[in-house]
């Protein structure tokens, strides 16, 4: 089985290409991977289609990668939030494009991604703007829409504790993406709090198995993203 311990989270980014498709754990601090986030930045990859949950808060983590305008497109379920303070007025000036996504549906576009399936049918915002120029199939006496799976480039996730071969398990709602995530990324990147010799994680407490991860990065102490919030803290 191969290490995939790197040194630093500069060291797990540092191949990020201006241009490419990241995704982006969240669903709260508990999965928001702000010290990649931040290397990411200071990498200073252009260009990039991220999909993730939000669109960050205040003005660290993914909000701090938008206000470094770096992002041109964004595929997510909830742009604005109560401390959405940076793209709203990206959005507005055209810098940075959005794709609305619902939630239920972003979820399983990138599940299917991650599974090998390229489109699938949803009733979900059938008979709204969402649903406009997508194909439309009746199945029994209901209208369902296509929607396609999403994959990225990269997928950046946060673990509660990872194991030097990459099996992971999170810390509460960081869960409901990131597992998902970590089967859609081409090169998924991780970092965890704890990271433990191989076999110190019980295999029926394992979430993803090593098989999808490809580098693990050790951040003993992640910063909280509420409580940078609450500080007025930003990035860099």
């Amino acid at each position: 089985m191969i290490d995939k311990r790197v040194a630093s989270p500069a060291a797990a980014v540092a191949d990020i290409h201006d241009g490419a498709t990241v995704m982006i754990g969240g669903f709260g601090e508990a999965g928001s991977p702000i010290e990649l986030i931040h290397a990411l930045i200071d990498q200073e990859a252009r260009d990039l289609t991220v999909i993730s949950n939000n669109c960050g808060s205040g003005e660290v983590g993914l909000a701090a990668l938008l206000k470094a305008r770096r992002v041109a497109k964004m595929i997510c379920s909830f742009p604005r939030t109560a401390n959405s303070t940076v793209f709203p007025g990206l959005y507005r000036s055209g810098y940075t494009r959005l794709e609305l996504v619902p939630q239920g549906t972003l979820a399983e576009r990138i599940r299917a991604g991650g599974a090998g399936i390229p489109a699938f049918y949803t009733p979900t915002a059938v008979g709204t703007p969402l649903g406009e120029g997508k194909e439309h199939r009746r199945f029994g006496d209901r209208e369902y829409l296509m929607e396609h799976g999403l994959t990225a480039d990269f997928a950046l996730i946060k673990a509660r504790r990872a194991d030097s071969h990459g099996n992971l398990v999170y810390n509460r709602t960081a869960r409901n993406f990131g597992p998902l995530m970590a089967m859609a990324g081409r090169i998924t990147i991780v970092q965890a709090s704890d990271v433990v010799p191989p076999g110190d994680i019980d295999p029926e407490a394992v979430v993803t198995p090593g098989i999808f991860v490809d580098r693990v990065v050790h951040v003993p102490s992640p910063a909280h993203e509420s409580e940078l919030v609450a500080a007025g803290a930003s990035y860099p």
